[in-house]
C-alpha cells in the first residue's frame, strides 16, 4: 500500500470503487497546517475527470499495471480492436477509455494500459504527435497572412485541425495528439 507521498503522474490507484490515473498533482506544504497533495484524477472506466485532495501521509491503494504496444486495427459502433505487436492475440477497447481517438489510423502503434492481476484493459496512449494527410481544407483567403491565420481541415481519419494558410489538400501534416493542434508540415 501506498502514501499520498508516492502520487505521481501516470500512477493508476483505486478510490471511491473505481481506478483512476492520476493526470496531474501538486505536492502543497502551506506555511500553516499540514501538507496535502492536490491531484486530478481521470477514471479509467468511464473518462470522468474528478479533483482530489490527500493529506499528507494518506493511505492510497495502487492497483499494478503493465504497458504494452498494440497495433490499431479498426473501430466498430461500440469500441477499437487491437493487436498485440508479440502474441498477434486480438484486444477490444470501448470507445470512451482513449482520448483524442479521432486521430487513430490503422496501423498506429498505440501503448495500452493493463492491471496486472487480470490483464483488463485500463486505457490507451496514443503517441505525442501522429502524421496524417489533408483530405480537404477550406481555401486560404490572400491577404490574411498579416497575423498566424488558420483555417479548416479534414485529415484522412476524419477529424477537423485548425491548419495555417498555406495547407492544401494532399499535404501531409505532424498533429499533436493531445489538443489536436498543428505542429508542422511533412514534406
Amino acid at each position: 500500500m501506498a502514501t499520498s507521498n508516492d502520487i505521481k503522474k501516470g500512477l493508476c490507484i483505486e478510490y471511491s470503487n473505481d481506478i483512476f490515473k492520476v493526470i496531474e498533482f501538486l505536492h502543497v506544504k502551506p506555511g500553516k497546517g499540514p501538507a496535502f497533495v492536490r491531484t486530478k484524477l481521470k477514471s479509467v472506466t468511464n473518462g470522468k475527470v474528478i479533483d482530489n485532495t490527500f493529506s499528507a501521509g494518506h493511505k492510497i491503494d495502487e492497483v499494478k499495471v503493465i504497458t504494452r504496444k498494440f497495433q490499431y486495427l479498426y473501430d466498430d459502433e461500440n469500441g477499437f480492436h487491437f493487436m498485440n505487436n508479440e502474441d498477434f492475440s486480438q484486444l477490444y477497447i470501448n470507445k470512451e477509455m482513449i482520448e483524442n481517438a479521432q486521430f487513430m489510423k490503422a496501423g498506429e502503434e498505440v501503448t495500452i494500459i493493463l492491471k496486472e492481476a487480470d490483464e483488463t484493459p485500463l486505457s490507451a496512449e496514443l503517441p505525442q504527435s501522429v502524421y496524417l494527410d489533408v483530405i480537404e481544407a477550406d481555401p486560404g483567403v490572400k491577404g490574411n497572412t498579416a497575423t498566424n491565420a488558420l483555417k479548416n481541415a479534414i485529415v484522412e481519419t476524419g477529424a477537423r485541425v485548425m491548419v495555417p494558410l498555406f495547407i492544401e489538400p494532399g499535404d501531409r501534416i505532424k498533429v499533436s495528439t493531445e489538443d489536436g493542434s498543428y505542429l508542422e508540415r511533412v514534406k
